[in-house]
């Protein structure tokens, strides 16, 4: 699974290191958790390339509650496009999630310890993710968005048996438009040798912690 990770690049490289037409503003955070808002890079009808902030935690369309988003953080790459809560999306509603790079807790020892793992070259990633728009029965639209998955490449391999599917460069625009039949051949481990992990603080696991020092080897 992936269940926190960080977002550093300043905005002003995001705009344009992924291409952007128009990018929400907001701060680094070193600590992000399921159920806050996050920076999801979608397509908009006229084609543009828009970074806004939705809620982590997808509510499909169809759901009658919201509370849903809860369990719905991550999608599994080799199952998204049959389940429920999540084949529509796969079908029309690709994003691209930013980050600077995530985090993974592995068992040492009778406690788990968590590691950072980013980009050897220190550039942002694309994390392959999905988006919904639900309308509350007063209304007002929620927008949402979740993490697809995979199985790990050898530098994840030694701390957990998920990874985040993270989409490379010369893919960004087919994942946001292309047909569904084009794009899964994306849904697989991204290149270890473009990868670097290290343990860190413990202090991750609080989520109230969102300081530059969480992503400091140990």
């Amino acid at each position: 699974m992936c269940g926190r990770f960080v977002l550093s690049t300043p905005t002003a490289e995001l705009v344009n290191h992924f291409g952007l037409d128009e990018c929400a503003d907001f701060g680094p955070r070193y600590n992000i958790p399921p159920g806050t808002d996050i920076a999801v890079i979608r397509q908009s009808p006229a084609g543009k390339r828009v970074l806004g902030l939705l809620r982590w935690g997808l509510v499909p369309h169809w759901a009658k509650d919201p509370g849903i988003g809860a369990r719905l953080n991550n999608a599994r790459g080799e199952s998204v496009a049959g389940k429920p809560s999540f084949r529509d999306a796969f079908k029309r509603r690709r994003c691209l999630i930013p980050a600077s790079g995530f985090y993974e807790w592995k068992a040492e020892g009778g406690i788990k310890q968590p590691y950072y793992i980013s980009l050897k070259s220190g550039a942002a990633m694309a994390l392959g993710g999905l988006w919904e728009s639900w309308q509350a029965p007063d209304g007002n639209i929620l927008r949402t968005a979740c993490i697809i998955t995979t199985g790990p490449n050898d530098i994840m391999a030694p701390i957990h048996d998920r990874m985040p599917v993270i989409v490379a460069p010369e893919d960004w625009q087919a994942w946001l438009d292309a047909p569904v039949d084009n794009v899964a051949g994306m849904l697989a481990p991204y290149p270890a040798a473009a990868m670097q992990a290290w343990p860190v603080s413990r202090r991750v696991s609080k989520s109230q912690d969102d300081d530059a020092g969480l992503i400091e080897p140990i």
